[in-house]
């Protein structure tokens, strides 16, 4: 199996760098508008270009591709054009998703249409990622081939020929850090052959959380990519929340940073009762708060934490690629 990679800290994203040195691997960050953006993101503070830039220069051979590009997907609702507009400078793949503002099929196809031709025509390189995740707008076989077969008909040979990558479904989504296992194998099946048929590159997100034995069961259905990114922040955190629970005032605080970020509210489920389950809300949400001056200051307190994170991530990267 290959993966594509979210990007949740600077301490994950080094790991995978050196990762990726050490073992000859190929990586892909898939970096969402919140985490980085053209005018910056919550992680490290970072922008499009500066990330684009801080990882070229680790590794020229890594690959970036915006995840989740277009309309309502940042910080504010928009149309994504401005966002596409800096991708098209720095990425070498955009997934085009305007699936979360425009559900409805046929609104959904067109803003799809419009946007690569948008991104083509300011970068002719640039190769795409079409369709969308479950949590985000469920589809069937029937209805992701009627996606492809609008887009084939209505781009040029070339644009069409530059779609690399189409996001295939099984059931599975994120909610209270854990996968809904809910996976599917006859439509993840029923998905691959719709994207076969076209030759493209089947890609599931919301790979998180999920036993390697799973894994390697859509890998022999033919599932060639998957995407994981919120387990790093759950990893990440982990060792946080493990150093900083005996002071009761370091956990207090950053269970209030958490709070404030509201950034829980996207994983957990209506009833989830944040008020007596603390670890878990860090555990979700502390990985919004990493760059905050605030959190800073309280992680600066405790010595090689930064190394105690990475070599958590990187034995999980061992896992995976076992």
């Amino acid at each position: 199996m290959k993966y594509c990679f979210g990007v949740i800290s600077k301490n994950q994203i080094d790991c995978l760098i050196n990762y990726s040195v050490k073992y000859n691997k190929e990586i892909i960050f898939i970096p969402s508008r919140r985490q980085i953006e053209f005018n910056g993101g919550y992680v490290n503070n970072w922008t499009t270009k500066e990330f684009a830039e801080y990882i070229k220069n680790k590794n020229a051979s890594l690959k970036d591709q915006r995840d989740h590009g277009g309309p309502g997907q940042g910080l504010h609702d928009d149309d994504g054009y401005e966002s596409l507009k800096e991708d098209c400078k720095y990425f070498d793949l955009i997934h085009i998703d305007p699936w979360k503002k425009y559900p409805e099929l046929k609104d959904g196809i067109q803003w799809t249409i419009d946007m690569i031709n948008f991104c083509y025509n300011n970068n002719p390189n640039i190769e795409y990622e079409i369709g969308t995740e479950e949590a985000i707008r469920s589809y069937t076989h029937n209805e992701l081939e009627e996606i492809i077969i609008s887009l084939k008909t209505n781009l040029t040979e070339n644009v069409f020929n530059k779609i690399k990558y189409c996001v295939v479904q099984c059931g599975n989504s994120l909610v209270n850090c854990t996968n809904n296992n809910l996976y599917c194998e006859e439509k993840l099946v029923n998905m691959l052959n719709v994207v076969k048929k076209y030759n493209f590159i089947s890609k599931e997100h919301n790979g998180d959380y999920n036993d390697i034995s799973i894994i390697k069961k859509k890998e022999i259905n033919g599932l060639e990519y998957i995407n994981i990114a919120p387990e790093f922040g759950t990893i990440e955190s982990s060792v946080i929340l493990e150093r900083i629970k005996h002071n009761v005032e370091d956990y207090q605080q950053v269970y209030n940073l958490c709070i404030e970020s509201g950034k829980w509210k996207k994983w957990v489920s209506a009833d989830f009762d944040f008020i007596n389950k603390k670890d878990e809300i860090i555990l979700i949400a502390g990985h919004y708060i990493y760059s905050n001056k605030d959190f800073l200051l309280i992680k600066g307190m405790y010595a090689q934490i930064d190394e105690q994170i990475q070599q958590q991530i990187f034995n999980k990267l061992l896992y995976w690629y076992d």
